[in-house]
């Protein structure tokens, strides 16, 4: 920040009693003969600094949904502003994937690679785009089709694309020996959460369109989700089996492929859009968050939620929902790892199956990035379970 700088230079080197050799340190930086006093660095540290960082983030994602200038005033908190700086710097950490965003870009655009999967293909109602990729011994001539996974990204319900998982669905396409489908999808504000919805189902619809072409079983499916993908891997599920006319696909199409999927696997999962806004209360981030926004306001969030949406299933429906494999790590901060333990406790309490793991020392990042690559460092504990329940969802345990 150019005004950062300059106060800097202007103001906080202004005493001529310097702590800890710290005036020393920017005379010889910044080639200035002022010395800082240990109130106004203190000043910048938890002052300046902290309101500089939150107010940017509301300025660019949101400020408070309250009228007039009491947004100003709700923004302005100290609580929301040391929150709200909190998670931003946070985010730092996401400087040690640097190392994969090189190697799944490098990857992705390497021409070579192009025999290992099909890129760019087109889907649904508003042309989104899917990637496919194969097992390395999966016979493409037309032998015994091949299972499909249909791999959900997350991204807080607005961001994310189908690139940065290319290695994630090549690893899963080798572990599983599977063919895994990776589709985009109409992230906030491009879409809403029912446009998402669509996107999701219509990716289902071209596996049971195309699934000759590429040698796929097209009754044969598992969705497997992380974060917000997760929610959306399991609210697809459930509007599927309650054959809601909002997906605006025939009932008869619905209903062939609620029974081609198998099994949801949720990495890190919402399941209740009013206990997770409740978690970004706490964090301070209620207003930037496009999950809000995504769902359509809080009256929606009810609608939109797979715990509530269980509840008021009839017994022939909940005997038509799939089985459910729910893995969460237990240093998750971004959603807590009551989210899967309590979706498990509805789904259990419903006679559906399920299946949850807790992963210690795991975090919400790690959880998806560590199935990109082998030498990552959960690499093996995440596709352990993974594969273990995929056994299940194919009768094999």
């Amino acid at each position: 920040m150019p005004w950062l700088s300059r106060w800097l230079r202007t103001s906080i080197l202004e005493s001529e009693h310097c702590p800890l050799g710290l005036c020393l340190w920017w005379r010889k930086m910044l080639g200035l003969k002022y010395h800082v006093s240990l109130p106004m660095a203190a000043g910048a540290l938890f002052v300046i600094i902290p309101y500089s960082i939150s107010l940017v983030a509301q300025w660019m994602y949101g400020w408070p949904n309250k009228p007039g200038y009491k947004k100003y005033i709700e923004a302005l908190r100290p609580r929301r502003i040391y929150s709200l700086t909190r998670a931003v710097l946070e985010m730092l950490k996401y400087i040690q994937y640097g190392k994969l965003y090189f190697q799944w870009k490098s990857w992705y655009n390497n021409i070579d690679n192009h025999k290992h999967y099909q890129k760019g293909i087109t889907f649904g109602r508003r042309g989104n785009k899917l990637d496919l990729y194969y097992a390395p011994n999966v016979d493409r001539s037309g032998g015994v089709p091949t299972p499909v996974i249909v791999f959900v990204y997350g991204g807080a319900w607005g961001s994310g694309e189908r690139a940065i998982y290319c290695l994630l669905a090549l690893q899963m396409a080798k572990e599983l020996n599977v063919t895994v489908i990776c589709p985009d999808y109409a992230t906030y504000p491009k879409g809403n959460i029912l446009h998402m919805v669509q996107d999701i189902a219509d990716c289902l619809v071209w596996v049971g369109d195309y699934a000759h072409k590429f040698n796929m079983d097209k009754g044969n499916i598992v969705l497997i989700g992380h974060s917000a993908g997760a929610h959306l891997c399991a609210l697809t599920t459930l509007f599927l089996v309650e054959g809601t006319e909002e997906l605006a696909i025939e009932a008869v199409k619905q209903k062939e492929i609620t029974l081609s999927i198998k099994g949801v696997t949720g990495l890190s999962g919402v399941y209740s859009i009013l206990d997770h806004y409740q978690h970004e209360k706490m964090r301070g981030i209620e207003y930037v968050s496009t999950m809000h926004k995504a769902m359509g306001g809080v009256e929606n969030f009810e609608l939109y939620s797979p715990t509530d949406l269980l509840r008021t299933f009839t017994e022939d429906k909940l005997e038509r929902v799939p089985p459910f494999c729910l893995l969460h790590g237990t240093n998750d901060i971004i959603v807590p790892v009551e989210s899967s333990v309590k979706f498990s406790e509805i789904l259990t309490s419903l006679s559906v199956k399920v299946s949850l793991h807790l992963l210690p020392k795991m975090d919400h990042t790690e959880i998806v990035t560590d199935l990109m690559a082998p030498d990552r460092h959960f690499y093996h504990t995440v596709y352990g379970y993974v594969k273990e329940e995929y056994n299940k969802f194919q009768g094999k345990a």
